[in-house]
């Protein structure tokens, strides 16, 4: 087999050992346009997992890099006077320049041959059976069948360098120090002794203010080290091509053309803040070769790479992206207390958790307990965040906790029935603190099907009356949501096609704009003055009725392209009057539906708002357009937003994953400064305390989990050991009995937690493995 490499770095020359180990009689070429010991930057880092990685892969290169590391089990967090120490995480550093240096010794020692000084292309090799394209975040070869690869570059705004110093350190360390001009980040690590890495990081406003723009290499390592000047302790800066820039996050639709692949940098980029791209490439071959040893022809093992490995890659990049985010946006969190600071960082990629902490840093969990308390009107420090008290206006709930606002599609013309009386008294009995309706319809013609609950007549208000006093029985607030279906209207029961149009029995349609939501979808008739004055006063009359029934909050819904998300939108919204255009403008009917609503609404009891975030769609709502519409129902009178997303067009492409929608919410509780509810892909207590403990949200809502698990509250009360969750006295010998188990079960896990962590690859933890 004759397999050319073009590129030089880790993840080129790591495939090359690992192929030439396992197949001698192959012919490999590695071609890097440098030469042998150029190299730029300082160290790399590795967590244990990584290095178990290599060790599974390559046992002699595996040593070689772990007699050169150096190891530290820490994190410091140094922020506004405090540095938090973390233990627990299991990192090395090598430097660059060493690692490639023992893996070409390694190559070499193998038979691959090594050419440097040399810029290679594909068509330089036409007898190969494959290439291997690792030339780097800037690939000439991805670059010259971009038609192919279809890269997608986000050039994040932060701009960054790497530099250098001669500073010992013994933990990897996060150092942040505000100047008059803005917040500086190190991210610094030792390598090798007497050299560290200093990754230094600040945003593009304060980046002009310093004038790091108009300085030289030099200039600007003189500059930071007076920033850093008390981090540094008298050490100085380093460069080598230490260069300002921002950081490309790299994407491609494909990995292979013919017999091209694409590996490390040169496919997908991830941020450094979650580690070294380095691991990221060297992963990147382990499972090339993999893909190799599994057998078959060319096509074949480059199908299997890409679609085998795609997922992690991916999900790194995701973890990256959030991090990333974090870091561009730390001046929302700067004001924090210096605990809660640091946990944010600590949880800032969503990897790691309260109970990850938990686990590994027991004193700093507790700490950062005691703080979220002592924050909390009525808090009490010996209680997760999760269980801490919230208050809005005079309704107060014992816990952060909500069952999450979700259609059944099972009420009779409005009325709910029997389901519902069961559906919502069991979620009220399992300790949530706050349990929200399904979007309830203030007419007829507001549904989206035929199934959905009303509040607009008699009969409907005592079903819900009764269904409201079981809920307080048992210590549970009702939330009532109401809504208007707008252009998604009139559609079938989920489970027979969810939002797609009834064949027959359909009423018709109002929007801020005549656009269906599918190109078959009954096209809405653009709503006039007189019909906006007409859903004004059906909102106003529900809300009389919502409070009549003993209803202790109030949300109005718009979000998911409904009837008033349908003005919000510019997507949705195509007017050209004073209710379209300008956000301030799209803003104007649900504005006054909301104020009206809020002058009915007592005074002592809240009201929120749901708001799409985002669109999930090029020309949709902007942060900027979901802060402008948070602030001005806070000036309204709104207490609490609830952040969800996109639902907006049918064409929409959400990204999913763990807490999709978190990132929203986060922005706008710190940047808006109004309370907010998270929702979206949350299912454990566990992410709920990390949530809460980070400061991204103040409430927690619970859709699927709450389906499959009336008592959701409950059980996390029992995993946590909070024994005054509410809970029907019928039922007390049952949950004496979980607590009982739960607690034995919680300390099961946590030993299999311990048990599970990747080995350490400390010295010390080494040679004792070795014995």
């Amino acid at each position: 087999m004759r397999i050319a490499i073009i590129g030089g770095g880790p993840a080129g020359l790591y495939f090359a050992i690992l192929m030439k180990r396992d197949r001698p009689s192959a012919r490999i070429t590695v071609v890097e346009r440098n030469q042998a010991d150029d190299t730029f930057g300082f160290g790399v880092v590795f967590s244990d997992a990584t290095l178990d990685a290599f060790r599974d892969a390559d046992e002699p290169s595996y040593r070689a890099i772990a007699d050169s590391f150096a190891y530290w089990d820490d994190i410091e967090i140094h922020a506004r006077g405090a540095t938090h120490r973390i233990g627990g995480n299991g990192f090395c550093g090598c430097s660059r320049r060493t690692l490639l240096m023992l893996l070409q010794n390694r190559a070499r020692q193998l038979g691959v041959e090594l050419e440097f000084g040399r810029d290679a292309r594909p068509e330089d090799f036409p007898d190969a059976d494959l290439i291997v394209a690792a030339d780097g975040v800037n690939s000439p070869i991805r670059t010259a069948h971009a038609d192919h690869f279809a890269p997608e570059v986000d050039l994040r705004p932060n701009r960054f360098a790497w530099m250098g110093s001669t500073r010992p350190l013994d933990a990897f360390n996060f150092f942040f120090v505000e100047k008059p001009e803005g917040i500086f980040i190190a991210h610094a690590y030792q390598y090798e002794a007497g050299a560290s890495t200093w990754v230094l990081e600040t945003d593009p406003e304060t980046f002009a203010r310093a004038g790091l723009d108009r300085m030289g290499e030099e200039e600007s390592a003189r500059y930071m080290e007076g920033v850093f000047a008390e981090a540094l302790q008298g050490h100085k800066l380093i460069t080598n091509r230490s260069l300002w820039r921002q950081f490309p996050m790299i994407r491609c639709a494909r990995w292979v053309k013919d017999n091209i692949v694409l590996l490390g940098d040169a496919k997908a980029s991830a941020h450094f803040s979650i580690g070294s791209g380095t691991k990221l490439a060297m992963e990147d071959a382990i499972a090339l070769h993999g893909a190799f040893m599994a057998g078959g022809d060319v096509g074949t093992c480059l199908n299997r790479f890409e679609t085998g490995r795609r997922e992690e890659v991916e999900k790194t990049q995701h973890a990256a992206d959030v991090s990333l985010v974090w870091f561009e946006h730390v001046r929302r969190f700067w004001d924090f207390h210096p605990s809660r600071f640091a946990f944010g960082v600590m949880t800032r990629s969503k990897a790691i958790t309260w109970d990850n902490l938990l686990l590994r840093a027991p004193e700093f969990v507790a700490e950062v307990q005691e703080v979220v308390a002592a924050e909390t009107p009525g808090g009490d420090r010996r209680k997760p965040p999760m269980f801490q008290p919230l208050k809005l206006r005079g309704m107060e709930l014992p816990n952060r906790v909500v069952v999450s606002p979700m259609c059944m599609y099972s009420a009779d013309e409005g009325v709910p029935g029997d389901f519902h009386l069961v559906h919502y008294g069991a979620r009220a009995m399992g300790g949530a603190g706050l349990v929200f309706t399904e979007m309830t319809c203030p007419a007829p013609d507001a549904r989206i099907t035929p199934g959905c609950a009303g509040l607009w007549n008699d009969e409907q208000q005592a079903a819900w009356a009764r269904i409201v006093g079981i809920a307080h029985a048992h210590g549970a607030r009702m939330c009532l949501q109401l809504g208007h279906a707008g252009r998604k209207g009139a559609t079938k029961l989920m489970w027979d096609g969810m939002d797609r149009p009834l064949e027959s029995g359909a009423w018709p349609l109002i929007a801020a704009s005549p656009v269906p939501y599918y190109p078959d979808s009954q096209v809405p008739r653009e709503m006039t003055r007189a019909d906006m004055d007409r859903v004004k006063a059906e909102f106003v009359a529900a809300a009389k009725r919502g409070d009549a029934v003993g209803f202790d909050m109030l949300e109005l819904h718009c979000a998911h392209g409904y009837l008033l998300a349908s003005f919000l939108s510019p997507l949705t919204n195509h007017r050209t009057d004073e209710y379209g255009g300008a956000v301030e403008n799209r803003l104007r009917f649900p504005l006054e539906v909301f104020a009206a609503m809020r002058a009915a609404w007592p005074e002592r009891k809240p009201m929120s708002v749901r708001i799409s975030a985002t669109d999930w769609a090029d020309g949709g709502i902007t942060d900027e357009d979901a802060l402008a519409i948070a602030r001005a129902f806070h000036a309204a009178g709104c207490d609490l937003i609830d952040v969800s997303t996109g639902q907006t067009v049918e064409d929409a492409a959400p990204v999913y994953g763990r807490m999709f929608q978190l990132p929203w919410a986060d922005m706008l509780r710190n940047e808006a400064g109004v309370a907010v509810m998270c929702v979206g892909s949350i299912t454990t207590p566990d992410q709920a305390n990390t949530i809460v403990a980070a400061g991204r949200a103040d409430l927690v809502a619970f859709g699927r989990p709450h389906l499959t698990d009336p008592s959701f509250t409950l059980h996390a009360a029992a995993e946590y050991g909070v024994r005054d969750v509410s809970s029907p006295v019928q039922y007390g010998p049952g949950k004496d009995a979980l607590f009982r188990n739960a607690k034995r079960a919680r300390e099961d896990l946590m030993e299999l937690r311990r048990k599970a962590r990747p080995a350490s690859h400390a010295p010390a933890a080494l040679k004792h493995a070795a014995e």
